[in-house]
């Protein structure tokens, strides 16, 4: 519904010059000269140049200054004054409309340029997650909160490193040019540390030097780190950030929490405390893993209750990962039933490998 309304709008912007044209001549016509209907032909062009380019404008002016020569020819206005300054009104509206019609094209081919690059800095910030890693399936899904734009404060990342797979979802306070050039700092060490360090602690202290060193003024980033072995586990490591979402076999869900949470990453170091530990949970065979940011759990409606992301796991069965992500992701915007106010991103995980239990049937198909 909400796509038909621009499309409706746009029809009407269309047709609306011709109409009003057609309502001045019918009106001149019918009440003669005496009500001055004959300078409101100047509203043709003008209406014109609310859409299209300069050329339906000037077209739209033609027409209209011919309906001026016309309705004045048969009033008998080119005898006194008021023929020609309604034919000065509609060359003048037409030559203001065409000017801003292009202007309004300079700016619109900037806007698309813009966008250009904007597409090429997502890709380069979150470039697609690959669809498998090691015994992974992937599926990622990125809303952002600002219309119109694509990349925002929050961020992920799937890595397949020599050490297991490792994965990163994060958030970084604030929104806007900040808030993407620090997410690009945190997934630029992310990228480079998954690869290098040996241990998810030492993985987390990279990132944490990484950020501190471009963050001030109290800003941070949480983060939850994440890495997959061959064993049945996954090992996370918590930065404040909301605990991830494990789907079980059975259908139910599990949201893992630290033993304790760490500080957000560019608070360890000014705040102290103790450094992060991790902890393992279990993950088999048939099993999901959801990430996400504090824009899907907050996501308020219009009665103000938090999105009920554990009643909504059963939208993860369908058997294609990036279907049951968008799934979730549809649901989420109708509870909010609008636009998001933060944004929200999820990187979901399915362990695509054969159950060692003999029996065991996955709900995934």
């Amino acid at each position: 519904m909400a796509a038909r309304k621009p499309q409706r709008s746009l029809s009407v912007l269309t047709w609306l010059p011709a109409a009003v044209m057609a309502v001045v001549a019918v009106g001149d016509l019918v009440t003669g000269p005496g009500l001055g209907f004959l300078p409101l032909a100047s509203l043709g062009p003008a209406f014109a140049g609310l859409v299209g380019g300069w050329r339906r404008t000037a077209w739209f002016g033609a027409a209209a200054l011919a309906l001026c020569v016309g309705l004045g020819l048969y009033d008998g206005l080119f005898q006194e004054r008021r023929g020609f300054l309604a034919m000065v009104s509609v060359v003048g509206v037409t030559g203001a409309g065409i000017a801003a019609a292009v202007m309004r094209g300079r700016r619109e081919a900037e806007l698309a340029s813009v966008r250009s690059i904007a597409e090429v800095a997502q890709r380069v910030l979150l470039r697609p997650v690959p669809l498998t890693a090691g015994p992974l399936q992937a599926a990622v899904s990125y809303t952002s909160a600002v219309a119109e734009a694509r990349i925002g404060g929050d961020l992920y990342e799937v890595v397949a490193s020599p050490h297991g797979v490792r994965v990163i979802v994060g958030d970084v306070q604030g929104k806007g040019l900040a808030a993407v050039e620090t997410a690009a700092v945190v997934l630029g060490a992310f990228r480079e540390a998954a690869h290098d360090e040996p241990d998810l602690v030492g993985l987390g202290e990279r990132l944490e030097r990484s950020v501190s060193r471009v963050l001030s003024d109290e800003k941070f980033v949480t983060a939850v780190l994440a890495e997959i072995g061959t064993d049945h586990e996954v090992l996370f490591l918590n930065y404040g950030h909301p605990p991830p979402m494990v789907v079980r076999r059975n259908g139910t869900a599990d949201f893992p929490a630290p033993p304790a949470y760490a500080p957000p990453l560019g608070l360890g170091g000014a705040h102290g405390g103790e450094p992060p530990k991790p902890f393992p949970v279990r993950f088999a065979p048939g099993e999901q893993l959801l990430l996400y940011t504090d824009g899907v759990t907050e996501a308020r409606d219009e009665h103000g209750t938090f999105y009920p992301l554990v009643e909504r796991a059963h939208l993860l069965k369908e058997p294609d990962a990036q279907n049951a992500l968008d799934s979730l992701r549809e649901d989420l915007v109708r509870h909010t039933a609008g636009p998001l106010h933060d944004d929200a991103a999820m990187l979901l995980l399915r362990y695509h490998g054969h159950a060692e239990t003999a029996g065991e049937t996955s709900p995934l198909g």
